[in-house]
């Protein structure tokens, strides 16, 4: 099983941290050791910045068809990150601590690469903290599309039955700080929720 991860495939987004939109998909991966499914959200015990990122997690089929949706939290260590890029290093100590990886309960999915961005499911990420809204926008804001990452992952990775996508964060991004308390929600049309995340950073 592995985590793929791809980066910048919300224009606002890449905007945001000063970065230009990759034309083709870019992909990261984290290790599975970093999955989290309940629980608080470990602030004090990180040594650098704890960011939030919310996505769209894809399960894979044997087919590297999606079979289930989930929300998901791309946590990421902002500074450690920008500290490694300036240097041209791998970023890993920025984006695969303990519990980097936050998904939610997932739902299953019928409607194919093609549904994500279809104006009927509606699909919308939301993330509050402290009850206020910080990331907002559909999926057809995106950019670069789960189809298009799937396409371009399934030529190169070896890719397996299980795998998680991570399709990329919109704008709004922000650090987590001890006490907040997280919501993340993966909703469809008339606002019914897919799936969510409730934890508390401690």
């Amino acid at each position: 099983m592995a985590l793929w991860c791809t980066i910048r495939t919300f224009a606002k987004h890449a905007v945001e941290l000063g970065n230009e939109q990759p034309p083709n998909p870019v992909f990261f991966v984290k290790p599975t050791n970093c999955l989290q499914h309940s629980g608080p959200i470990q602030v004090t015990g990180h040594p650098g910045e704890v960011h939030h990122e919310v996505e769209l997690v894809v399960r894979l089929n044997h087919q590297g068809n999606p079979e289930a949706i989930a929300v998901g939290l791309d946590l990421t260590d902002r500074l450690t990150q920008g500290e490694l890029r300036s240097e041209q290093l791998p970023w890993t100590k920025g984006k695969c601590f303990r519990g980097s990886a936050y998904v939610g309960a997932f739902a299953p999915w019928y409607n194919g690469w093609e549904g994500f961005l279809d104006t009927y499911e509606a699909l919308h990420l939301e993330l509050y903290v402290n009850d206020v809204l910080v990331q907002d926008a559909p999926l057809l804001e995106m950019t670069i599309t789960p189809q298009m990452q799937i396409e371009d992952l399934i030529k190169w990775a070896p890719v397996q039955a299980g795998d998680l996508l991570f399709t990329g964060t919109p704008s709004g991004v922000g650090q987590l700080h001890p006490g907040d308390q997280v919501r993340a929600v993966l909703k469809k049309q008339e606002s019914t929720v897919v799936s969510e995340i409730l934890a508390k950073c401690v």
